[in-house]
């Protein structure tokens, strides 16, 4: 069961927890004033506490159920940052372009023209200096952030590109395109290596793990190129839209599982070598373990809204829907911690720097979270 914070009136919110299989309980908090030392003082109704409250979170528990979770107000909200919806990195938005800002601030570093209609994802490759972007426009792109130049642009693919991943420092990159394939590019020499899979539905999420010693990940049928760098030994994770959840050896191309959902995959993620997530349209968050693929699966679900983003955090994860909610669920807590701010606006994609989560939404804002607020 999970609790949730609706806003309602100045002052006053909405309580809902929705336990599996049982009706919801509803309630309301009201804050009653300001403390001398700044902070709300806020009240339950009926069936609710307030275990906890400061000036950026208050932690709510309904005993009834035996769960609680913790809201988290951002720490800061960047707003000049993009004028339509955006994307995260480095961020890219629906207008074609994507923009290098300042963490600590929001304030506009560079912007990075080039592509045609909307920019899907982007990331920075480990040296924080370059940047890698997919467009519908079917071209993967790489960036320089110092002068906002594009180096490199890949073509091959035939529909637009869903995601992409860096394997170990990029050389090789990783993408996933609606046209159905997953493709190994050469960055030194702009070239694709090879498709790794040609799934015949569009691949909506990719990731690149290092694999477990226990996990077969089979031979190569040919011997790799010599251009493939720090492909061995890695497993590739593709969130397909035909509800497949599919796991191969990145060098040798092999099947290592094939999982079927209960709808379209939009997302996925390692959480070590042999455990990794992936979420659903319809809500379902999936925690599968490679080494045994029959044994029994995980599944959060706590709404129906399509799960947008999944992103290894500490020793757990942190997620975002199409509803708005974004949450950290962490092994060694016994409640969820749930970002706000959004409202009703799907939260797009989430990413961490040092001690700080950005979030990023449709009604094209950024916002950051401070961990020390926790």
């Amino acid at each position: 069961a999970f609790v949730f914070l609706h806003r309602k009136d100045e002052g006053e919110a909405w309580l809902s927890c929705h336990p599996p299989g049982k009706p919801s309980l509803y309630g309301s908090l009201t804050c009653q004033g300001i403390g001398l030392d700044g902070i709300p003082e806020v009240t339950a109704s009926e069936g609710f506490i307030v275990n906890e409250i400061n000036k950026k979170s208050i932690h709510i528990s309904c005993p009834k159920e035996s769960t609680s979770s913790k809201f988290l107000a951002p720490y800061t909200t960047f707003s000049r940052i993009h004028t339509k919806s955006v994307s995260l990195g480095v961020s890219s938005s629906t207008d074609g372009t994507m923009k290098i800002w300042q963490a600590s601030n929001g304030e506009l570093r560079r912007v990075l023209e080039g592509h045609v209609f909307d920019v899907n994802c982007c990331r920075f490759f480990p040296s924080g200096l370059v940047v890698l972007s997919g467009g519908m426009d079917a071209q993967l792109k790489i960036w320089s952030a110092e002068d906002a130049s594009c180096v490199v642009t890949f073509k091959g693919h035939k529909g637009g590109i869903l995601d992409t991943a860096i394997v170990d420092r990029g050389r090789n990159v990783v993408s996933g395109s609606r046209d159905g394939t997953a493709r190994l590019w050469d960055c030194g020499r702009s070239a694709c290596l090879g498709v790794l899979a040609d799934c015949g539905a569009s691949i909506n999420g990719v990731a690149v793990g290092a694999a477990d010693n226990s996990i077969n990940l089979g031979s190569p049928e040919q011997m790799p190129s010599e251009r493939e760098v720090g492909t061995e030994a890695k497993m590739l994770l593709l969130a397909r839209e035909d509800k497949k959840l599919q796991c191969l050896g990145l060098q040798s191309r092999q099947p290592v599982f094939l999982f079927i959902g209960s709808d379209a995959f939009n997302c996925c993620t390692f959480l070590s070598g042999f455990l990794l997530l992936a979420g659903t349209q319809d809500g379902n968050i999936y925690q599968l373990d490679v080494r045994s693929p029959r044994a029994p699966v995980q599944i959060i679900h706590r709404s129906g809204a399509p799960v947008l983003s999944l992103l290894s955090f500490r020793d757990g994860f942190i997620a975002s829907q199409g509803d708005g909610s974004c949450f950290i669920v962490q092994q060694d807590l016994d409640y969820v911690i749930e970002l706000t701010g959004a409202d009703c606006d799907p939260v797009y994609k989430v990413a961490t720097w040092e001690k700080q989560i950005y979030a990023c939404c449709r009604d094209s804002l950024v916002r950051r979270y401070q961990l020390s607020d926790l």
